[in-house]
């Protein structure tokens, strides 16, 4: 296993179809970790080789391959592209000191690409730009880059240039060696030669270029600079790797990964200009909610973080670990989250589905713990107790739900447990049973994501399933005050019942749900009944007089009561309490509140006006409106939940597939007219279904 200073950890993202799988595959194939690169069309690739990725062709998970090469050993990752699994994108951005942006040679910067680049301001990590497939018609290396200067605000510094573009691409030239590599027939490598000619001045002008770059790094590099005008080769590598180290500037390559052209150059880049671990920085959280930097360093002890879960049907449970300090070592004991020790087993590095046993992972290594009954994602692993967890992965909310059951009873518990490990596995899936609906509901990134976990289920579980809208959340209050008296009196022989309670409710102020106050005086209902009174109360709650929600917001007060020497208990008040409230509940105005949601949407510009125009038709109120450059803007807005449940299908439907959404609750707001009727006869509907079955 490779020292610290000689790992590099890589992660390959961007918009969906750049090409990224297919780069993933051909480095792969180059540094010798597998035999041969394959194609998505053939379903044998390293990244895409679960069912669903190959039915699909696209990536859903992350996919993690080390190999060897120049003497460092490199991790790299291979991410999805569609936002439905934006999710383990982030997760391999924690992980790697670097992130390869891929950008279509016909497309430029596209807009999954640009909200990565946000999230990677966000936690200030390195990345740089690979412009793939400029050997198809219409692609533009030195355009594309103009498009993400226009977009970004930044100005890449391309470490290698093509030879030529589209039909007339026959390679790239290393700015760094000064040497060029001509694409050879399909399935061999790129052949080392002298630069043309025709390509001499480009070639100076971006040599110009790197070597202000390297420059900028360093203070005494850059009085060096402007007194020769050049720097030693040494000198422009150092600088290339402190400056990208410190995020100072964007690398960006040429790319043909289906002629193998202009992958020499960058695994030239990845082993000797990537950051190394031990230049970045991880954060744990202590008790007291403060944080602290945790530094990658071998010398220190032992502290890891479990980045992904994966069950694989061959090799069992997985835990991907990222080890930020110390050395893990197989057949070790160690501590997880503080306090719980573990006994773990062998450890592995992993090319794809392919594990390699290894006997230790060294601070900044990444690799696989197998079979650990009890490790889950975002688990700290430690050497002994109190380490402080790290702050855990900072990774998008579910924005699309869907209530989902077994057809047949028999097949709930499988459901369950099935549902349970997806949602241990992704960690932007959710499934969560509501009682007060009397539903599971799960919830993912978007359409896409929930379909591809059903479809899963039927095929892998062999369950037969039935999906529909969750229904909404509403409660109920009161608007004015009200009272009613209510006698519990029940006879049967030997002790009865009996107690009698009077109730005065008046309207709370939203969001402080309940508040009881016991008025009475004179003993007329014994202190010892008032619990039950008050138990009752909670019981009437649960359940509203308009669709049987639960009820929100009221104060109620205890004003009055009888008791009996021998038929009175606890019981007796609770019911009576309970009954009093119901009928209270109906002479003061009982209204139904419907949840609202705060929503921040991601739109191109051009499409800025339907998107607002729908938010209104939903009943949503725009709060505001952000340009936040690269043509995009950002809405906020409040829409109620209802009008906003299959929003993900709608933005996508506006935008062409190109916006995204993030929401969560709000408050409770008054719903009235026709809305409240037609919650109110649903819900009868739905309590008739239940009485059936």
């Amino acid at each position: 296993m490779a020292s610290t200073a000689k790992i590099r950890n890589v992660t390959i993202a961007g918009h969906g179809s750049t090409g990224k799988t297919t780069l993933f595959e051909r480095i792969l194939s180059s540094a010798g970790a597998i035999a041969k690169p394959e194609t998505i069309e053939s379903g044998k690739t390293v990244s895409d080789s679960a069912p669903e990725e190959i039915q699909h062709r696209i990536s859903i998970y992350t996919a993690l391959a080390h190999f060897e090469c120049n003497g460092t050993g490199v991790n790299l990752f291979d991410t999805p592209g569609a936002p439905d699994f934006a999710g383990d994108v982030h997760l391999a951005f924690r992980a790697a000191e670097l992130a390869m942006l891929a950008c279509d040679g016909r497309a430029g910067m596209q807009i999954e690409t640009i909200k990565l680049w946000r999230h990677l301001d966000d936690c200030d990590k390195p990345r740089g730009i690979v412009v793939t497939k400029l050997d198809e018609e219409r692609a533009g290396y030195y355009t594309a880059l103009a498009d993400i200067k226009e977009k970004i605000k930044i100005s890449p510094v391309p470490l290698t240039i093509p030879m030529g573009e589209g039909a007339a691409f026959k390679g790239v030239i290393d700015v760094l060696k000064e040497v060029a590599y001509f694409a050879g027939p399909p399935g061999e490598a790129e052949k080392e030669g002298p630069i043309p000619a025709e390509y001499k001045d480009a070639a100076i002008d971006a040599r110009l270029r790197v070597m202000e770059a390297a420059a900028d790094s360093d203070e005494i590099l850059t009085e060096k600079y402007i007194l020769l005008g050049a720097l030693e080769p040494e000198e422009v590598y150092n600088g290339l790797y402190e400056g990208l180290a410190s995020n100072l500037y964007v690398p960006a390559f040429a790319m043909c990964a289906v002629k193998n052209s202009g992958l020499t150059a960058f695994l030239d880049f990845i082993t000797n200009i990537a950051p190394a671990p031990e230049t970045a920085r991880d954060r744990a959280r202590r008790e007291d909610g403060s944080e602290e930097e945790v530094l990658v360093c071998r010398g220190a002890p032992l502290r890891a973080l479990v980045i992904k879960t994966v069950y694989d049907q061959f090799s069992g449970k997985q835990s991907w670990v990222k080890v930020v300090s110390g050395v893990l070592t197989a057949e070790s004991e160690i501590v997880v989250n503080e306090n719980k020790k573990e006994r773990i087993g062998k450890l592995f590095t992993a090319v794809g589905r392919k594990l390699n046993e290894t006997r230790e992972l060294s601070a900044g290594a990444i690799g696989v713990i197998a079979k650990s009954a009890s490790l889950k994602t975002n688990d700290t692993i430690a050497a002994s107790s109190g380490v402080a967890p790290f702050v855990p992965l900072q990774l998008p909310e579910p924005v699309y739900s869907l209530a989902v059951n077994a057809v047949s009873k028999k097949d709930d518990v499988k459901l369950g447990e099935f549902l349970s490990r997806i949602a241990e596995e992704d960690k932007t899936f959710a499934s969560v049973f509501n009682s007060e609906t009397k539903e599971t509901v799960i919830s993912g990134m978007g359409e896409l994501h929930i379909s591809i976990v059903l479809n899963k289920a039927r095929q892998s579980q062999k369950i037969e399933l039935e999906t529909h809208t969750p229904r909404v959340a509403y409660r109920e209050t009161i608007t004015k005050n009200g009272s009613a008296e209510y006698t519990h009196k029940k006879q049967t022989g030997g002790h009865g019942q009996y107690g009698k309670v009077m109730l005065e409710i008046a309207p709370l102020p939203r969001g402080e749900h309940f508040r009881f106050v016991n008025a009475i005086f004179g003993g007329a209902v014994p202190k010892n009944y008032i619990p039950g009174v008050e138990k009752g109360i909670v019981e009437g709650m649960a359940r509203g007089v308009l669709a049987g929600y639960p009820v929100v917001d009221v104060e109620v007060k205890l004003t009055d009561g009888k008791y009996h020497p021998v038929d009175s208990s606890e019981l007796s008040f609770k019911l009576a309490a309970r009954n009093a409230f119901r009928e209270a509940m109906k002479n003061a105005a009982p209204v139904l509140l419907e949840p609202v949601m705060n929503l921040t949407v991601f739109v191109e510009e051009k499409y800025l006006g339907d998107v607002m125009s729908d938010l209104s038709s939903k009943r949503g109120k725009i709060q505001g409106q952000t340009s936040i450059g690269s043509g995009i803007e950002e809405i906020h807005a409040q829409a109620p939940h209802a009008e906003i449940l299959r929003y993900s299908l709608d933005l996508r439907s506006l935008t062409s597939g190109t916006g995204s959404f993030s929401m969560e609750f709000s408050h409770y707001a008054p719903l009235s007219g026709r809305g409240a009727d037609d919650v109110i006869k649903a819900a009868a509907s739905f309590r008739e279904q239940e009485a059936d079955e």
